[in-house]
């Protein structure tokens, strides 16, 4: 569990994150939504310690990480995996070096433990045989596999995803999401996720915070996003015509529904 006590970050003057609290939950998949330029990648950034907050602070599983000594800091960064919304690999390095190489920077593993790792996580995102494939050789969606890969070679705890589905067409970036949620329940993860993807909101959303030039309007799970009584996230989900449909679709069948049985 990842815990966000009152988060607050300004660049030149500029307000970008105003008071944010929440709690990501363990075994679910956490999603950051909102808009581009409403703060999510920035939030992510304060919770991996890339940035550091002007106020507030992040608990790894009720260890404080922010303003703590280095080594305790470092101890919980060897547990993170990210997935970078380009994926990010090292292009001179064929798929087998790419995952290897968190492993050969945070483990003492020797070679052999090494490589039957990375066959296992290619393995479990339907890479297995690709080892000696070079970056170049890949599609999107292989190359968001790898990455996925990578991510979790060194048994993370803790998942962060970018954009996961960032220039994938709409089955690619589907079968990705069930891959993400696949994994964060089978090992356990605190996977947080940040989109402005409403498919990905109703495929894997078990939890969503909503942001809004700064700050969390809103918090809730996919089931009751589209109940919200929040003018920004209804903005949000129905600029969609597709969503505007599915709502009118759905509020004309509670109408029937109240006219057939009006004492229910």
């Amino acid at each position: 569990m990842i815990e966000i006590h009152n988060i607050h970050k300004s660049f030149n003057g500029k307000k970008v994150l105003d008071g944010i609290s929440g709690v990501f939950e363990t075994g679910k998949t956490n999603l950051l939504l909102g808009a581009s330029g409403t703060g999510k990648s920035v939030l992510l950034k304060c919770i991996v310690g890339l940035i550091k907050p002007d106020i507030g602070s992040v608990t790894f599983d009720g260890t404080y990480f922010t303003n703590n000594k280095l080594d305790i800091r470092q101890e919980i960064r060897r547990k993170i995996g990210m997935l970078f919304q380009s994926s990010a690999l090292f292009d001179s390095m064929t798929v087998e070096q790419n995952v290897e190489f968190p492993l050969k920077m945070l483990t003492d593993m020797r070679k052999d433990e090494r490589l039957d790792r990375v066959n296992f996580c290619l393995n479990r995102v339907g890479l297995e045989g690709s080892n000696t494939k070079m970056p170049s050789e890949l599609s999107g969606g292989m190359k968001k596999r790898v990455g996925i890969a990578r991510a979790i070679a060194p048994n993370t705890t803790y998942l962060f995803c970018d954009e996961p589905n960032s220039g994938l067409d709409p089955l690619t970036a589907i079968k990705i999401d069930e891959l993400i949620k696949e994994i964060t329940e089978e090992y356990n993860i605190t996977t947080i996720v940040v989109t402005h993807d409403m498919n990905s909101v109703i495929e894997i959303g078990d939890k969503i915070m909503f942001l809004y030039e700064g700050k969390k309007l809103w918090e809730g799970t996919r089931e009751d996003i589209m109940d919200s009584n929040v003018e920004e996230l209804n903005e949000f989900i129905f600029a969609n015509r597709l969503m505007r449909d599915a709502k009118k679709i759905e509020e004309e069948e509670e109408a029937q529904e109240h006219r057939q049985h009006p004492q229910a």
